[in-house]
This record gives structure tokens, C-alpha cells and sequence, in this order.
């Protein structure tokens, strides 16, 4: 059974900080590609970032510069380390896999900047 549980979201002001985490069992996670996504009221979910198994590395044009995403395969996980928040970025966030040709979702951690 595949699990992505995510944490870390939470209210931080504008210009802070804050960093996601997901946790994935199920898969062997190694030899995934994994993807952050995020949903606004009133708007489409919406790619963030992505990683592939081997680390390669694609971002959105809004969050270039100020996000990171990066993974550790020995602990089944992947980050998405948010600088300099916009109350743009305020958001209900995913992490997402596809493994054998279906998709895998989490839960979501929600996202708010204040300004």
C-alpha cells in the first residue's frame, strides 16, 4: 500500500521560512520520481517542483531562486524547503509519485503567509 504523508506546513509571515516534508512507504522510493504540487482556493493544483530518481531537478517559474527541493533515499523521503514566502505561495501543498503507471497523492499540508 503506498503512503505519502506530508508535514511541516503551517502560518508564517511574509519573507520567512518554512520546510515540507514527505514521507513515502509502498514504493520503492529510490527508484521514483517524486513531485510537490500545490492548490490555491479558487484555482487549479498546480506543479511546484520535482525531482527525479536520479536528482535532476525542475521548478516552477514563480518559486525559482526561492524553493529547494531535494530527497534522501535512505530515510524514504523528500523536501521542499521554502524561502522568502509571498502570500502568493499561500497554498494547500502535495507530494506526489507516480509507481507503476498510477498516481499516488498525499494528504496535503497547508501553506499560510501572512503579509
Amino acid at each position: 500500500q503506498v503512503q505519502l504523508v506530508e508535514s511541516g506546513g503551517g502560518l508564517v509571515q511574509a519573507g520567512g521560512s518554512l520546510r515540507l516534508s514527505c514521507a513515502a512507504s509502498g514504493i520503492d522510493f529510490s527508484m521514483n520520481d517524486m513531485g510537490w504540487y500545490r492548490q490555491a482556493p479558487g484555482k487549479q493544483r498546480e506543479l511546484v517542483a520535482d525531482i527525479t530518481r536520479r536528482g535532476s531537478t525542475n521548478y516552477a517559474d514563480s518559486v525559482k531562486g526561492r524553493f529547494t527541493i531535494s530527497r534522501d533515499n535512505a530515510k524514504n523521503t523528500v523536501f521542499l524547503q521554502m524561502n522568502s514566502l509571498k502570500p502568493e505561495d499561500t497554498a494547500v501543498y502535495y507530494c506526489m509519485t507516480v509507481d507503476r503507471f498510477r498516481p499516488y497523492w498525499g494528504q496535503g499540508t497547508q501553506v499560510t503567509v501572512s503579509s
